[in-house]
């Protein structure tokens, strides 16, 4: 999937920043996910463990943008 129009809703920012998940890891979970399920309104929820950490990514696609709708981490210290 072409990462190159990447964006982050107003949530999804503080949500990373929040629980310290960085962009380099959401890509990864996006392009290699663990467990990929289809949600609400169109959109998906990508799964990833990273190290003790579980990562979920709800995200959109919109014309030629994905759009991070949010973020959420499970196990782990942030």
């Amino acid at each position: 999937m072409n990462l190159k129009n990447l964006k982050l809703s107003r949530h999804a920012r503080r949500q990373i920043k929040w629980r310290k998940i960085t962009e380099k890891q959401i890509k990864d979970t996006i392009n290699n996910p663990d467990r990929l399920e289809d949600s609400i309104k169109e959109r998906k929820n990508a799964f990833r463990a990273i190290g003790n950490r579980l990562l979920k990514i709800t995200y959109k696609i919109e014309n030629s943008d994905i759009i991070i709708v949010t973020a959420m981490v499970k196990g782990g210290k942030s």
